[in-house]
């Protein structure tokens, strides 16, 4: 069976064709995945302008889904029904629904972070169960379980701003330009990660909306963002100067960058302790993050536990995740009707 997967959530207009491959560790395939970034739309602006986004994707996903059909036929579709800009959202589920109703095939609702999820399956196959899985993007920072593929179950989340959220933000403050997240990545492979001695936010109280949730297990980035700001607003004013210059910047970022990583890791590998895991993942945009994937990998090597992280194609937003997820759902009996509808706060099931 070959799905043809559209993820229009946020910034990026994707189309991409999976197909089973009747292997169970390796259970799909890639045939084709194209991608059109709204990068250099938003970057005047310096983050995501939502109505730019969704009047961009409806100029780009004919174009995009006709070059990934290249890759041959498709016997239903999967689309990204949310979380997400719920203009973005909607042109990606319109197409989707009259694409489907056209060929009379089926329709299959996507969870976008599940699609980050399956994205570690796409290229490393079935991750050992129970799994502990980061995801890390502009928009989210959560933890999940996994006691089965498929099955996703909420141990903590970000309070406040999301890991890529805050890079933005910062390096918005640096002058760094967007997207921020690799901006500071490149430029703190100049300075000095110990230079700042900026704070790691420690929860130790459930979260008000949510206190089923042991609260050792979320995120908060407000912190250090504000140290940050405060750090440089001082800098700024004992040199009198209104940019500082480039090796501070460096140095400020790398040390903002190391906190971010650790604070990160350290609950993925805490997490993987308590619940015994097989294997962690960590997918979603921030993935692509160079020191976050050296150290993920080099704590997994010293524990023992295998590090699941996508390929840089795979880590952001892309479709081909999104039809691996609705492969997986298909086969557990998941299809939509006419009826469906975009949801810009969809919560991920656990099952």
């Amino acid at each position: 069976m070959t799905v043809l997967g559209i993820e229009t959530s946020c910034d990026e207009t994707a189309a991409a064709l999976v197909e089973e491959t009747g292997d169970r560790q390796r259970p799909w395939r890639i045939r084709s995945s194209v991608v059109a970034s709204q990068a250099a739309v938003h970057r005047e602006w310096g983050g995501i302008v939502p109505e730019l986004s969704a009047r961009q994707h409806v100029r780009d996903i004919c174009g995009v889904v006709r070059q990934a059909l290249a890759g041959g036929s498709f016997d239903a579709i999967a689309v990204t029904q949310g979380p997400g800009l719920v203009g973005s959202l909607l042109v990606g589920l319109a197409f989707a629904k009259s694409l489907a109703w056209a060929r009379g095939v089926p329709l299959i609702p996507v969870h976008h972070l599940a699609g980050h999820v399956e994205s570690l399956v796409l290229e490393g196959g079935e991750m050992p169960v129970p799994a502990i899985v980061l995801v890390v993007s502009g928009g989210h920072t959560s933890l999940y379980r996994l006691e089965q593929p498929g099955r996703y179950d909420l141990l903590g989340r970000t309070r406040d701003d999301a890991a890529g959220e805050a890079f933005d933000k910062v390096a918005k403050l640096l002058g760094l330009g967007y997207p921020g997240g690799p901006a500071i990545d490149l430029v703190s492979r100049h300075g000095n990660d110990r230079a700042v001695p900026f704070p790691k936010t420690r929860l130790t109280h459930a979260d008000r909306n949510a206190p089923h949730l042991p609260g050792r297990r979320d995120f908060s980035f407000s912190g250090v963002k504000t140290a940050v700001v405060r750090h440089v607003t001082a800098r700024r004013r004992a040199l009198g100067v209104d940019e500082l210059p480039p090796p501070e910047v460096a140095d400020i970022a790398a040390s903002f960058q190391r906190v971010v990583v650790e604070t990160l890791l350290d609950r993925l590998f805490d997490a993987a302790r308590g619940y015994g895991a097989r294997s962690v993942g960590i997918a979603g945009g921030v993935s692509a993050n160079s020191r976050l994937r050296e150290a993920a990998v080099a704590r997994g090597a010293a524990r023992g536990v295998p590090v699941f992280v996508p390929s840089l194609s795979l880590a952001t937003d892309n479709a081909a995740m999104i039809a691996a997820a609705g492969l997986r759902r298909y086969r557990a009996g998941v299809v939509a009707g006419a009826d469906l509808n975009a949801d810009p706060a969809l919560p991920l099931p656990a099952a």
